[in-house]
């Protein structure tokens, strides 16, 4: 089942990130979590995907069938990942894990790996305009190849950009729009982020303008990762860029936990958004379904 197929209007379906409660994700927090969420009434899951062999394809696939939840697999590209700018020895260790989490994309049925796939997140610094060429150039033949990899498997891959202290190389819509474009849109696509958004875009309506119907997923959260619709975004101006470029995707919810210290200190998370994580999920849930009924 892809997030095409789901009955919610106008095929938004509401998931959650695993990394709110976890990281890394194993085989017995991941059914703990399906089972939970689902009866709390989210339609879709975010599956970090931080190593593989750290969870099962198959059971997982078996879980969101039974509880009937649709799902994306997330690319986790931390230190030691990247796709350009590198020894030949990392980048293709860096393809090959893509690779594997498409094949898990493909046996769990999700159809979608998202997230920032071209270099580690927190490498910043300057780069001067011939070096950015070379490293679009190498990213676009790795895409490609990635992509055609995909296709073949029935698994599109959705490309974030993401603000400016987690990553130098790809900071809004339109610099990611500009490195994808001569790909196959039927294989790479974008996914975007209100929280990086909201740090880079002047325009959101411009950015999903952009994006239009190369907008293959859609991750929403608060200004300060925390329960979106609590904070100071325009939500009704969202809503309506949605409905104008005819977006059907998820609305992923993402945060993260501050229990693990390595995730807390890469997403700058240090303090509580909720009393509990649970309590952040159950609100945001809350906030997005009624949210979504206004469309």
């Amino acid at each position: 089942m892809t997030p095409a197929d789901a009955s919610a209007p106008l095929g938004l379906p509401i998931a959650v990130n695993t990394f709110v409660w976890h990281s890394p994700l194993d085989d017995e927090r991941l059914a703990r979590t399906v089972a939970t969420i689902s009866e709390w009434g989210y339609e879709g899951i975010e599956l970090a995907f931080e190593n593989p062999g750290d969870w099962d394809a198959h059971a997982a696939a078996e879980l969101l069938h039974e509880h009937g939840l649709v799902s994306a697999v997330g690319a986790v590209l931390g230190p030691g990942r990247e796709l350009a700018a590198a020894d030949p020895e990392v980048i293709a260790a860096t393809s090959d894990y893509l690779r594997r989490a498409i094949d898990v994309a493909q046996l769990q049925g999700s159809g979608l790996v998202i997230g920032p796939m071209y270099t580690s997140v927190g490498r910043t610094g300057r780069i001067d305009a011939a070096a950015r060429r070379a490293a679009i150039a190498e990213l676009r033949d790795a895409w490609g190849r990635l992509g055609d990899y995909a296709g073949e498997r029935g698994v599109r891959l959705a490309v974030e950009p993401l603000n400016r202290y987690e990553t130098s190389l790809f900071n809004t819509t339109e610099q990611l729009l500009e490195a994808i474009d001569p790909l196959p849109a039927e294989t790479v696509g974008l996914n975007l982020d209100t929280y990086h958004m909201n740090i880079e875009e002047t325009s959101l309506s411009a950015a999903f303008d952009l994006a239009g119907d190369r907008l293959l997923h859609l991750q929403v959260c608060g200004n300060d990762r925390g329960v979106p619709l609590r904070d100071h975004l325009d939500w009704a101006g969202i809503r309506d860029d949605l409905v104008r470029i005819g977006y059907r995707g998820m609305l992923g919810f993402e945060s993260f936990t501050a229990d693990n210290a390595s995730i807390a200190t890469a997403a700058s998370i240090w303090r509580p958004f909720a009393p509990t994580q649970d309590d952040l999920a159950r609100e945001t849930l809350a906030e997005l379904r009624a949210w979504r009924a206004t469309f």
